[in-house]
């Protein structure tokens, strides 16, 4: 008998939950892809659990439907707790990116701990309301900020304007551990994509 791991549980439920923020946005498939700039076989791949969102991706989810990132994890909201223990990010199986909370849920800011994975990444520039903080703890950073690319190593950190077109990836081998940091300042238009094509 087959048992499935609990890092196929966690990437099964963030499907699971995503397919619900969206039905209760009132979103078709085709309605949400297009809003956050994906395919919709690439979203419907997300709702399956075939594939996991990197962080771009789930920001945008998180925006598009009213949502936060820590919500679309599953992180239950309550009487938030200032001190949040540390711990080792699982990275999904289905595209890599892992995600644990640093910070506490339903607060104006998002923290996030975020592991990368190497290899070929998102390449959807992102543009929207906001702004967004990170640090590199692990690894080495491409980060595209307009025309401009900034390569972070550990310890380097980077603070801008979300409506600077901006993209992350890792560029060391082994993928790049970072801390990440965004506001969630909101708008109708407020997830927009430029260029760069779409995530397989």
């Amino acid at each position: 008998m087959t048992t499935s791991s609990p890092d196929d549980q966690e990437v099964a439920g963030l499907a699971a939950r995503l397919r619900e923020q969206r039905l209760s946005s009132r979103l078709t498939l085709e309605a949400a892809a297009a809003r956050v700039g994906l395919s919709t076989a690439y979203l419907s791949r997300l709702e399956t659990g075939r594939r996991q969102p990197s962080l771009p991706v789930l920001l945008g989810l998180a925006r598009a439907y009213g949502s936060t990132v820590s919500g679309l994890l599953g992180e239950a909201p309550g009487d938030p707790d200032p001190v949040v223990r540390g711990g080792a990010i699982e990275p999904g199986k289905a595209g890599g990116w892992g995600y644990r909370r640093a910070g506490a849920p339903g607060r104006a800011m998002q923290a996030l701990r975020v592991q990368v994975p190497p290899g070929l990444q998102d390449e959807v520039v992102r543009v929207h309301p906001g702004e967004e903080w990170l640090c590199v703890v692990r690894g080495r950073l491409r980060l595209t900020l307009g025309e401009r690319v900034h390569l972070l190593e550990e310890g380097d950190s980077a603070h801008f304007d979300s409506l600077t077109p901006h993209c992350i990836a890792a560029e060391s081998g082994d993928g790049v551990e970072l801390l990440f940091l965004h506001t969630l300042l909101q708008s109708p238009g407020g997830e927009l994509c430029l260029g760069g094509g779409t995530p397989h």
